[in-house]
C-alpha cells in the first residue's frame, strides 16, 4: 500500500503540469473607444475643441500635417472576436472639413413627424 501513494501522485503532477500551460489571455483593447453615438455626432464645421471633447485626444499625434487627426480602436478577446476601426478627421481653418472612416458612419435618423391633423389646409 505504501507504493500506491507515489503512483497516485504522478498523474496528479502530470495534470497540474498540463494545466499550467492553459494560460488566461486577457482581452486587448487599444486606442480610442469609438462609439457609434459619438461618431454620428461628428459634423463638418465643428471646431477642434468640439472634436477633442467628443472623441478625445487623437491616438496618433499629428506629425507632418496638423490638420489631420487619426483615431484608431482595436479590440481582440482571443476567442475569435476582433474589431478594429479607423476615423480620420481633416481640418481646414480649424474647422472640420471632412471625415474619413473605414466603416460607414451611421447618422442618427431624424424621425419625420406626421402632418398635424389640427393644422388648417393651406389650399382652402
Amino acid at each position: 500500500m505504501r507504493h500506491m501513494k507515489p503512483l497516485l501522485r504522478l498523474p496528479l503532477l502530470a495534470l497540474m503540469a498540463l494545466a499550467a500551460g492553459c494560460l488566461y489571455r486577457m482581452p486587448v483593447q487599444q486606442g480610442n473607444m469609438l462609439d457609434d453615438s459619438q461618431i454620428s455626432q461628428l459634423e463638418t464645421g465643428m471646431t477642434r475643441s468640439q472634436v477633442l471633447y467628443l472623441l478625445g485626444t487623437p491616438m496618433v499625434p499629428p506629425g507632418f500635417n496638423n490638420d489631420r487627426w487619426d483615431y484608431y480602436h482595436y479590440f481582440n478577446n482571443y476567442r475569435g472576436y476582433r474589431e478594429s476601426r479607423r476615423i480620420t478627421v481633416w481640418f481646414k481653418d480649424d474647422k472640420v472639413e471632412r471625415i474619413d472612416s473605414d466603416q460607414p458612419i451611421r447618422r442618427a435618423q431624424q424621425q419625420e413627424q406626421p402632418p398635424d391633423a389640427a393644422a388648417p389646409d393651406p389650399s382652402g
